[in-house]
């Protein structure tokens, strides 16, 4: 059983701010640190399940993030970008179900550092009348593939957003939010501790065949919120997409993988206006 774990920064536990999240400075080094170890506690709990094989993908930011050298030996770490499924890279490795570690509330929630995808780009991100985040919308590209979301760790609202698409997946909570940057947050060990008993639960219970991947019928249509109108400016060039107001637009594909890869083209275009 092969298992693929999606690692972001802002759901570990201890993250609270900023400059956390941002490479440059002795705080992101430090939270990097346990984005490592909260990896780790994922890895050790699919391999004490049974998963023959584990892939680490890197999440957060340039997807380079997690320190290669001290990720369990026994795991396949993916890092860098641009790669075709991003957030889910490891899809194309056949496996059989995915955790989410270290994940978020999506833009405007209530999460702490709650963003879709690009925190400067995007104030909203809705597909067929769904406002999704980042684990709804990638896990509706592994349901789209087959796949199912396992697995996720995160504040309260990690959970709260999310389990009526994976009503089956296992959820830890390694903070208590209390605003955007705020916290009632969990140890380094404990929150690990938690993450491995939770894992070794989850792959428990897909190998039971509980676990059922999230789709909506198609086609698709996303309306964005940009941040500013300037960047809705810029968005509306690609071709296919239309205005809606000053900041909203709208673009249809006929895959959620079309989607999420015209998305990241539109982040990829903000940088050109930061």
């Amino acid at each position: 059983m092969k298992i693929l774990i999606s690692t972001d920064i802002e759901g570990v536990a201890g993250v609270v701010a900023p400059e956390q999240v941002r490479p440059g400075n002795n705080e992101y080094e430090k939270a990097r640190h346990w984005m490592t170890q909260e990896a780790n506690a994922a890895i050790a709990g699919a391999f004490a399940a049974g998963a023959t094989e584990v892939f680490v993908n890197d999440s957060h930011a340039m997807f380079r993030n997690l320190i290669a050298s001290n990720i369990d030996n026994r795991a396949t770490l993916i890092t860098g970008k641009p790669r075709l499924y991003s957030m889910m890279s490891g899809l194309e490795f056949g496996v059989d179900g995915i955790a989410l570690v270290g994940h978020h509330s999506r833009a405007q929630g209530k999460g702490v550092l709650a963003h879709t995808i690009n925190s400067f780009a995007f104030a909203r991100i809705n597909v067929n009348g769904i406002d999704v985040g980042e684990p709804s919308l990638y896990g509706l590209l592994a349901g789209e593939k087959g796949v199912p979301i396992i697995f996720g760790s995160g504040d309260q609202y990690l959970a709260s957003e999310n389990q009526d698409y994976f009503p089956y997946a296992v959820w830890v909570q390694t903070k208590f939010a209390m605003g955007h940057t705020s916290a009632a947050s969990k140890t380094i060990d404990a929150s690990c501790a938690l993450i491995q008993e939770g894992m070794q639960h989850a792959v428990h219970q897909l190998r039971q065949g509980k676990n059922k991947p999230f789709t909506i019928e198609g086609p698709y249509v996303c309306t964005i919120q940009a941040s500013s109108p300037s960047l809705a400016d810029a968005f509306c060039l690609l071709p296919g997409t239309s205005r809606l107001d000053g900041v909203q637009l709208q673009f249809t594909q006929n895959s959620i993988e079309n989607v999420i890869r015209t998305i990241n083209v539109f982040s990829t275009m903000s940088a050109a206006l930061r």
